[in-house]
């Protein structure tokens, strides 16, 4: 997947492609946790599609609910989805930023390796 450390650097343009594959990758992430909250506002909570977004949304990015919840499986649902929420954005952003970091640290690696 990544080149690994005897390898020489990857050149700019396939590093784009590589950045991009994980970028889609970090969106497909973000659109199934999306799709996970809309579901449990829309159907435990009552909440209009919209809505539904709204809420799962700001949850995800870590501002908090928009709407109150009115029972108590809505309730339990959004505590989860809230410790779920946290794990998978910061998951996300890791998956995006993988192929930077790595590009980095090997680019230091190969220039420790010179006389």
């Amino acid at each position: 997947m990544l080149e690994h450390r005897s390898k020489p650097l990857l050149p700019f343009h396939l590093f784009l492609l590589r950045w991009l594959r994980y970028l889609i990758f970090s969106l497909l992430l973000i659109g199934c946790s999306l799709g996970i909250g809309m579901a449990g506002y829309h159907y435990l909570n009552d909440l209009p599609w919209l809505d539904s977004l709204l809420n799962a949304s700001m949850i995800l990015t870590g501002m908090g609910p928009v709407d109150a919840l009115k029972n108590d499986a809505s309730k339990w649902f959004a505590s989860f989805y809230a410790i779920f929420s946290g794990v998978a954005f910061l998951s996300t952003v890791a998956v995006f930023l993988t192929p930077v970091v790595h590009r980095f640290l090997h680019k230091h690696h190969l220039d420790q390796d010179k006389p």
